[in-house]
């Protein structure tokens, strides 16, 4: 198995609603995907389940880390799949508004430290080198997400757009393998969409992370994604890439307009 993700068969059922049917999805290393479809597709509801906020009544998650190793994800917390490699954003922005830009960014890291309480209380060297460590690099992240002029300042004060990309340095400071993002241009004027175009390709080719993408924006979807899956009351009707896809007739009909 050579895919970062490989998705096989998920279902999901919210009592006689069936919301996910069998769906299936892979992604490459390096490759951006995106997930489309009308409102009410699910397609948040598969986010949910392959990070582990729902458990899927049937199916196959399997997530194969930086480091080679391949892992099934069903049945696992939400803070084991981010330590497997996972990390996500969320369609509407989950900040800690009190904390600082920088404090958000280094609670990221946190799947990562290896200090435990006695270390926090006495803060021997060791914790010490670790604590500046994620200082470190955390305000890199933000160097290169343009966030370093608001270091200091509270997640709550910051614009709409800039709030959006914490949120995109927070789930990277987990080192992730594969990043999934939920509508990250909601709310963006055409600016802020452009600059988030570029700036999705930069974390890839940077980070070379893979990339999970659900959006609404298809001039953004069409010009980022190398494929694209869509989605239609819970079930894949089309694959490819976004040539293909936009030729796709059922596509045309349940998505794009006849």
């Amino acid at each position: 198995m050579t895919a970062i993700l490989k998705v096989t068969g998920l279902s999901m059922n919210f009592g006689g609603l069936r919301a996910l049917d069998d769906v299936d999805l892979r992604v490459e290393p390096r490759e951006i995907v995106a997930l489309i479809g009308p409102n009410g597709a699910g397609k948040t509801t598969f986010f949910n389940c392959l990070t582990g906020i729902y458990p899927p009544v049937s199916g196959t998650i399997f997530m194969r880390a930086s480091s080679g190793k391949q892992s099934r994800l069903n049945g696992l917390p939400p803070n084991k799949i981010t330590a497997k490699g996972m990390a996500r954003t969320f369609q509407n922005i989950r900040l800690f508004p009190e904390m600082t830009v920088l404090e958000n960014v280094m609670i990221g890291c946190h799947c990562r430290t290896s200090a435990g309480i006695l270390g926090a209380v006495f803060r021997p060297r060791a914790v010490r080198a670790e604590e500046q460590r994620i200082v470190d690099s955390s305000y890199k992240i933000l160097t290169r997400l343009g966030l370093t002029d608001v270091v200091n300042d509270l997640a709550r004060n910051l614009p709409y757009g800039a709030q959006r990309r914490l949120e995109i340095a927070r789930a990277l400071a987990t080192e992730p393998a594969l990043l999934l993002l939920d509508e990250p241009a909601a709310g963006m004027n055409p600016r802020e969409t452009a600059e988030l175009n570029q700036l999705i390709g930069k974390i890839r080719d940077i980070y070379e992370v893979a990339i999970l993408l659900i959006e609404h924006d298809m001039k953004l979807v069409m010009s980022l994604s190398d494929r694209i899956y869509v989605m239609e009351y819970g079930r894949r009707i089309a694959v490819g890439t976004p040539v293909e896809v936009k030729k796709n007739p059922a596509v045309i009909k349940a998505y794009l307009g006849e």
